[in-house]
């Protein structure tokens, strides 16, 4: 039994839940969001509830069963909070600014680097090193931030690069570093 799948989903007050067979759409004040979920799973709403119920317990149903009360959870977070993710630039020089929804970084390339924002995210950039990624699709949010941190990972070495915020990057020991060193090409 999934002890996710069973949890009731409360309906916060300004926001509206809409069924139409599979589809639920979920409005709020941010915006909507929808979703189409599996046959197997069935939504009732109750109250100011939703309560999934699956139909057997085959396991790739009840797998799907907690998924999908985590993903209706997270869209009804989403058109009430929104969600965020925030993203540092480590380096001599490397810096951000927001122009016209566009994500404009120099992060050490001979050009800067362009990143548009997709329908429903937003840029905000502090302290021309700090990068926030705000939106109501919990997925989209956290697929921009990869795609940003893919232009210019964190080195290994320096630790220069963008990363997550708080994200800890375990640096590797360089050549100079090691000592005492002996085999065919050491030097004596």
């Amino acid at each position: 039994m999934s002890r996710v799948g069973n949890l009731p989903i409360s309906i916060p007050t300004g926001v509206t839940i809409e069924k139409n067979g599979q589809n639920i759409l979920v409005n709020g004040p941010k915006g909507n969001l929808k979703l189409e979920i599996d046959p197997a799973i069935k939504a009732e709403i109750e109250q100011n509830q939703i309560v999934l119920k699956r139909k057997n317990d085959q396991k790739r149903i009840k797998s799907l069963h907690g998924l999908t009360r985590n993903l209706l959870n997270n869209m009804i977070l989403g058109v009430t909070e929104g969600w965020n993710k925030d993203l540092e630039l480590v380096g001599v020089g490397f810096r951000a600014q927001v122009l016209n929804n566009k994500l404009i970084l120099n992060v050490g390339f001979s050009h800067p680097v362009e990143v548009e924002a997709t329908e429903g995210i937003t840029f905000e950039v502090f302290d021309n090193t700090k990068i926030k990624v705000s939106g109501i699709d919990k997925q989209l949010v956290g697929q921009m931030a990869a795609s940003i941190k893919k232009i210019r990972p964190p080195d290994v070495y320096k630790g220069k690069g963008i990363r997550f915020a708080g994200e800890y990057i375990r640096k590797k020991v360089g050549k100079s570093a090691k000592v005492g060193v002996t085999g065919a090409g050491a030097v004596k």
